[in-house]
C-alpha cells in the first residue's frame, strides 16, 4: 500500500485508529473456546466489527508463535480472512525482527514474499540495533514498509533511548536521523510510544512526513489528544495502536457489541482531531 493510499483511507474512514490483534485464548471470550480455531474466530469477529473504524490491523507475532504451529495456522487464516475480505486495510506484521543481512533477508521474505510463505503484509516492525544492513534486506522490497523501532512506550525506553551524546543528541533521536535515509517518507515509518507523546514535537522536528506507528493509547495511559497535537502532519503521519483496550472490552457472548463501542468513541475522538 502506498502512502496516498493509505493517507486516503484515513481521510476516508474519518480515522486513524490500528487494532492490535494481541490474542491470547487465556483472555477470549470463554464460549469462543468450543470452535476448531477459536483465536481464529475470534479475531474474525474484531475485524468484521472495527473494519470501517480503523485503517490497520496489526497482529503480534508473539500471541502466535507462543503456540506453535496451531498458533501460526491462525495467523495464516486471519491474514487470509482479511486480505480476501478487507483489502484496503493496512496489515502489519508486528514481529521486531533484527538480525544480520542473510537472516534479515529471509525475515523479510516471511512477512513479505507472499509465494515463500503466504503472507504479503504490508509492513513489519523491526528494531535498528544492528545497523542499516539489518534493515536494508526489508527495504528491497517494493511496494513495503519497515516501521522501525525508536521510541518506544515501555519504562525501560529510559534505560537507552535517552542516552545523550556529547552534542546532546538523544540515542532515539540518532535512530530517527541515521535510519530515515534508508529509505524514505513512503517506505518507513517510525514506532514512537503515546506515553513520551510530550517528545513528539521533536520527533517532527527531525521528521515532519514521515508516519509515525503510536502505541501506549489505552491500558498503558498514553494521551490520544497529546499524539494528535504533537504529531500530526499534513497527511496525519500518525497509526495509533490500540490492542487490549479493544479486543478485551468484553468477554459475555456479546462482547462485539462493546468492542464496537470502544472502537467507534477512539475513531470519533480522531476524526473531531481530523476536522
Amino acid at each position: 500500500m502506498t502512502r496516498e493510499e493509505l493517507a486516503g483511507n484515513i481521510r476516508r474512514k474519518g480515522s486513524f485508529l490500528c487494532v492490535g490483534l494481541d490474542t491470547d485464548p487465556g483472555k477470549i471470550p470463554s464460549h469462543l473456546l468450543k470452535e476448531d480455531d477459536p483465536v481464529f474466530e475470534f479475531n474474525r469477529l474484531i475485524v468484521d466489527t472495527v473494519h470501517d473504524l480503523a485503517v490497520a490491523v496489526k497482529p503480534n507475532l508473539a500471541f502466535y508463535e507462543s503456540m506453535g504451529m496451531k498458533g501460526w495456522m491462525s495467523l495464516v487464516k486471519t491474514f487470509d480472512y482479511i486480505r480476501a475480505n478487507y483489502p484496503d486495510m493496512f496489515l502489519i506484521a508486528d514481529a521486531k525482527r533484527c538480525d544480520i543481512g542473510n537472516t534479515a533477508n529471509m525475515y523479510a521474505r516471511t512477512f513479505f514474499d507472499k509465494k515463500s510463505s503466504g503472507f504479503d503484509f504490508d509492513a513489519v516492525t523491526v528494531s535498528p540495533y544492528m545497523g542499516e544492513d539489518s534493515i536494508s534486506p526489508f527495504l528491497s522490497w517494493p511496494g513495503k514498509w519497515v516501521i522501525i523501532l525508536a521510541l518506544t512506550s515501555n519504562k525501560g525506553a529510559a534505560d537507552f533511548q535517552f542516552m545523550q551524546e556529547k552534542n546532546g543528541e538523544r540515542l532515539f533521536e540518532r535512530v530517527l536521523r541515521l535510519s530515515s535515509a534508508w529509505g524514505n517518507e513512503g517506505n518507513i515509518m517510525f514506532v514512537a510510544g503515546a506515553t513520551q507523546a510530550s517528545l513528539f514535537k521533536d520527533i517532527r522536528r527531525i521528521l515532519p512526513y514521515h508516519f509515525l506507528l503510536v502505541p501506549g493509547v489505552g491500558e498503558q495511559g498514553g494521551s490520544l489528544a497529546e499524539v494528535a497535537e504533537n504529531g500530526m502532519n499534513k497527511d496525519v503521519g500518525l497509526l495509533v495502536n490500540v490492542s487490549r483496550s479493544i479486543i478485551y472490552a468484553d468477554d459475555s457472548e456479546n462482547f462485539t457489541a462493546f468492542v464496537r463501542q470502544k472502537a467507534e468513541e477512539i475513531r470519533n475522538e480522531m476524526n473531531r482531531f481530523l476536522k
